[in-house]
């Protein structure tokens, strides 16, 4: 239920030359003798996308990211998902879920009988125990601190005896009581200690493997032995088990290449994962195994990595691709228009562009800088977000392929969506003009007696061209009022750790937020602190008014109520100087016209939506 770092915020950039000499086309010509060989091209689909997966816990820190979503998305079943017009279906055929009383919130998840993992372990109520572990904070009895000027970890004994899970989510966060399980382990039931209007968005397709956490963490070998004793330690708060089973949920099931051990990528969905070359490809197979009833119609799922969007174009034309989703540019849009034998369709994406600043990392924009001033910092973080020329930003590289696009000044309401009108008319957002205001910025430095030129270390992913260009112009108007831009953007392969470990590395980065769902406490995870910091604030911003209307707004359920409190939200988030929202992200996709199904959704997993339908034909 939260937002993701978009992946065109985390792509890898693969160089033309790579690019071909790695793709051996769609065109059912068997094996080749490239780093491709051996690809099941019969009854195949092939997708290209900009960053590769690098984690299948999407409830982790690093997991959490639109690149992890969209893979996970075709080897994961869950009780939910969206249909194409963002209506949440149960998926029966997975499980079950039903709301047992609303005073307390008493909700119970009940697992099919056939819903298994591709090994043969069954899917039952430990998963879900599991992620309510992993996400509620509950058990966590340490933090790791960092050195502000290595980044180490200092404390790294205290973090290994401790137990520590990395994931958050306000709404799971609101279980505080040990779930009840059922004496068959396929039914667990959760009690929430208020309402939470979001109850139902809540667990999925996010699930991993508790077996497979427990062989790891505790070195158990057999499958239901290891399950049962992840079971255990959870229920019995065992700290002694919980510090290894939490540094295993956190880090266990990641990697960029096909791991030698295959327990780390069991699925319980549609496919399976077959093949990964790192930064190149990624093959999925059709899992023989599966009962659900969204099975994959078509043999392979073929992901391809390019980052470059006209290179996804060429891709298409030349019949290495069957499906692209690639970063809109008025050249990508022209090139792929003019395409024979391809289908188009351009809109608009479920992800803005933003800019945030880093509170507490001893940098420009952190009180501690001066002495614990709280006012001088912001005055310091509202010059320089006075400095972002948004308007010059949407009209270079946005209107050119949208022309109606415009800046975005809301943090949590999409640009034509009921009430983002009255929300951008009063949350404050008109202290900054859309065009910036240079002598403004100026002033408030003088005022504040704060000398230039100040140094803002700026992360974001350099192998992205739009934000390459974005930086260029941040730059020089930042320049103009005495601001100093270091450029520390990192390739997409160690943005994403930057991004969410990194902070005494940056003071202000520039990426995308990309909504999962239509929860109204989707952003609580971007800009909570208390009790527990949302997964995505990654500015570590600390408003003890926002967190008790995040607080409020979890559990309320009337529509003028919910507003009146992303209000007061987005009020405290101007006022604070946050960050500044600055476009909506424009879409456009094409696929072989011979490629049937296809049917992209605005939210993740965008184009992987409907996987089911894909049919060819012709």
């Amino acid at each position: 239920m939260k937002i993701r770092r978009t992946s065109a915020a985390l792509a890898v950039t693969v160089t033309g030359a790579l690019l071909f000499s790695a793709c051996s086309g769609t065109s059912g010509e068997g094996e080749t003798d490239g780093d491709d060989a051996g690809i099941n091209t019969e009854s195949a689909v092939t997708v290209a996308w900009e960053a590769p997966l690098n984690e299948l816990n999407l409830s982790s820190a690093n997991g959490n990211a639109t690149q992890n979503a969209v893979i996970n998305y075709m080897l994961n079943s869950g009780f939910s998902y969206y249909d194409a017009d963002l209506n949440l279906v149960q998926d029966e055929s997975f499980g079950t879920y039903e709301k047992v009383s609303d005073d307390p919130l008493t909700i119970k998840y009940t697992f099919g009988d056939d819903t298994k993992w591709s090994d043969g372990v069954p899917v039952d109520a430990t998963e879900l125990l599991l992620d309510w572990a992993g996400q509620s904070g509950k058990f966590n009895t340490v933090e790791a601190e960092t050195d502000p000027e290595t980044g180490e970890v200092i404390n790294q004994d205290e973090v290994d005896a401790g137990v520590y899970f990395d994931g958050s989510d306000p709404g799971i966060a609101l279980i505080s009581q040990n779930p009840e399980i059922s004496e068959d382990n396929k039914s667990i039931t959760v009690v929430y200690d208020k309402p939470f209007g979001d109850w139902e968005l809540n667990w999925t397709n996010e699930f991993v493997p508790a077996h497979v956490v427990g062989q790891h963490a505790l070195e158990i070998e057999d499958p239901e032995e290891a399950k049962a004793a992840v079971r255990d330690a959870i229920l019995n708060n065992d700290t002694a088990a919980l510090s290894k089973i939490s540094k295993f949920w956190n880090e266990g099931f990641q990697f960029t290449s096909l791991p030698e051990d295959p327990s780390l990528y069991v699925s319980n969905g549609a496919y399976v994962l077959e093949d990964y070359k790192e930064n190149q490809y990624l093959t999925l197979k059709a899992n023989p195994d599966f009962t659900g009833e969204r099975k994959g119609s078509v043999d392979t799922i073929t992901v391809r990595y390019i980052d470059d969007p006209m290179a996804q174009v060429q891709a298409l034309e030349n019949g290495e691709v069957d499906l692209i989703g690639p970063q809109a540019s008025a050249d990508v849009r022209t090139a792929l228009e003019a395409l024979d034998g391809v289908e188009t369709h351009s809109g608009i994406e479920g992800t803005y562009e933003h800019v945030d600043l880093v509170f507490q990392n001893k940098g420009p924009f952190d009180p501690a800088t001066y002495g614990g001033d709280a006012e001088k910092a912001k005055a310091v973080r509202q010059a320089f977000l006075l400095t972002i020329p948004r308007q010059t930003i949407v009209d270079n590289l946005i209107k050119p392929l949208n022309p109606d696009a415009e800046v975005r000044n809301s943090n949590i309401l999409l640009p034509g969506s009921p009430n983002y009108d009255q929300m951008v008319a009063e949350n404050g957002s008109d202290f900054y003009p859309v065009e910036g205001d240079i002598e403004k910025a100026k002033q408030l430095l003088a005022d504040a007696g704060v000398a230039t030129p100040i140094k803002v270390r700026f992360a974001y992913n350099n192998e992205n061209t739009r934000r390459v260009n974005e930086l260029a112009l941040i730059t020089d108007t930042a320049s103009q009022a005495g601001f100093e831009i270091v450029d520390t953007g990192r390739p997409a392969a160690e943005w994403g750790t930057l991004l969410a470990t990194g902070q005494d590395q940056y003071d202000a980065s520039l990426f995308g937020w990309q909504s999962t769902s239509t929860a109204v406490t989707e952003s609580d995870a971007n800009f909570r602190w208390a009790p527990n910091p949302g997964v995505n604030n990654y500015g570590q911003y600390n408003n003890p008014a926002v967190d008790a209307a995040l607080d409020q707004l979890q559990v309320s359920t009337d529509p003028e109520e919910q507003f009146q409190l992303q209000l007061e939200v987005e009020k405290n988030l101007w006022a604070d100087g946050f960050g500044v929202t600055i476009f909506q992200f424009p879409a456009i996709q094409g696929w072989d016209e011979n490629l049937k199904g296809v049917e992209s959704i605005t939210i993740s997993p965008t184009i992987f939506h409907g996987f089911w339908n894909w049919t060819f034909e012709g």
